[in-house]
């Protein structure tokens, strides 16, 4: 998965040094993670990314400072946030152990939700630079709807996704300089569109199925997919998905002659543990319970 990430420059900087990457993947649009566990202590500086990032630091962290024109700027620790728009350069001063999540944005992904989210020219919107902020609502999606979930499933992959997007779209409505407009539903998706899009997903129920596959299919960008969706269906892409995951399964445990791994496998999930959790939350009750009854 690094070579995925190959070409953020923070990323490039930090994997060049020889820190330690927990984990990392990349959503759609190219939206990419990182994991990183910094244990030295050293001087950083990262010039002009051609990305955004947004930093999360999620242990530690109160050692690391800014080099700002009028000196050093404190204020690190778990639970605070950096954002660095695309080109400009930052110097850090790096003195404890820090865990942080990384989100790398690529500049037309941004512009994609400027352009959609606040009916503006991305070139005359920017993103705001803030260092050491706190945003409650903004650390609760990224641990409770992205952290939790293993970037390696592919089970997991549209719920991370679209957790990313989420991510993104709260990004340009709080920390753009300009105030996102009114976003009229108009009856979401057509109804020939919500066909195609519900027998892609219907095809592709034993498989991986990504929030890039789905707005391919609608003929939408991912951002734009996922509100129409709801609008249409009531239920995210990927809230959507795993009840129809879950009904499949449901289907196929009134067969004896089937093996819970052979219906995990069926459904799209990524082993038998993974099936058991999920359909534990939709259903309360464990596959082998729910085929017993």
């Amino acid at each position: 998965m690094v070579s995925g990430l190959r070409g953020f420059t923070i990323f490039d900087h930090l994997h060049g040094e020889g820190v330690p990457l927990r984990a990392a993947t990349t959503f759609g649009e190219r939206i990419s993670a990182a994991l990183w566990g910094r244990h030295d202590h050293t001087e950083t500086c990262y010039l002009a990314p051609s990305h955004h990032t947004l930093s999360l630091y999620l242990e530690g962290g109160e050692g690391i400072r800014r080099r700002g024109p009028r000196g050093l700027i404190g204020g690190g620790g778990s639970g605070r946030f950096c954002l660095m728009p695309a080109g400009l350069s930052t110097d850090w001063e790096v003195t404890s152990s820090v865990l942080m999540l990384h989100l790398y944005i690529p500049t037309s992904a941004l512009d994609r939700a400027v352009t959609e989210m606040l009916g503006a020219d991305p070139g005359a919107v920017d993103l705001q630079d803030r260092t050491f902020f706190v945003d409650p609502g903004l650390e609760d999606l990224i641990r409770g709807a992205l952290l939790p979930l293993d970037w390696d499933q592919p089970g997991d992959r549209l719920a991370a996704s679209q957790a990313a997007q989420t991510v993104l779209a709260r990004l340009v409505a709080a920390y753009t300089d300009r105030e996102p407009r009114a976003l009229v539903a108009r009856g979401g998706l057509s109804p020939h569109v919500l066909r195609r899009t519900v027998e892609r997903i219907e095809a592709g129920l034993d498989g991986p199925l990504g929030l890039d596959d789905l707005a391919g299919a609608a003929g939408l960008s991912t951002f734009h997919f996922a509100r129409m969706f709801k609008r249409s269906t009531g239920q995210t892409p990927q809230g959507y998905v795993l009840h129809r995951r879950v009904e499949r399964a449901r289907t196929l445990l009134a067969d004896p002659a089937l093996g819970l791994a052979e219906i995990a496998a069926a459904c799209g999930f990524c082993g038998q543990s993974h099936f058991t959790a999920r359909f534990r939350a939709v259903t309360g009750l464990t596959p082998g319970q729910y085929r017993r009854s």
